[in-house]
């Protein structure tokens, strides 16, 4: 996540910076440092943010399963933990889903290609 679209997402999630950072247990002055690109946003803050703007944006049943959108084959959804949790479409948000045929190590791997995808963009359309 760069330093823009952590901004953007924070001025949608319609927080100063003192109050995002209360929300995500840092201090006003690394939420700058984000902001300003003087530090990287680590893993577990870009996580929070997206599921931030995600819930945000949540109308409660209005999307499709993403093993529905991407005609996912059983044996695919056997594989796959939001399969398995019914957890629907928050699959981007989760390591070791079992996306495109495999599993994603990392968190950079698997947030690449859920920015691609359409699941990912139906749930966080304001950073697009």
């Amino acid at each position: 996540m760069d330093r823009n679209e952590f901004s953007q997402i924070r001025h949608v999630l319609g927080r100063t910076q003192d109050r995002l950072a209360r929300l995500l247990c840092v201090s006003p002055k690394a939420i700058q440092s984000f902001e300003q690109g003087w530090r990287h946003v680590p893993t577990h803050i870009e996580r929070e943010m997206l599921l931030l703007l995600a819930l945000k944006n949540f109308s409660g049943g209005a999307f499709q399963p993403c093993w529905e959108v991407k005609n996912c084959p059983d044996e695919w959804r056997d594989n796959c933990i939001v399969w398995e949790l019914q957890i629907r479409h928050f699959c981007w948000f989760l390591n070791g889903t079992f996306c495109q045929g495999r599993t994603h190590k990392s968190w950079d791997e698997k947030i690449q290609i859920c920015r691609e995808c359409e699941v990912y963009r139906s749930m966080l359309p304001a950073i697009h």
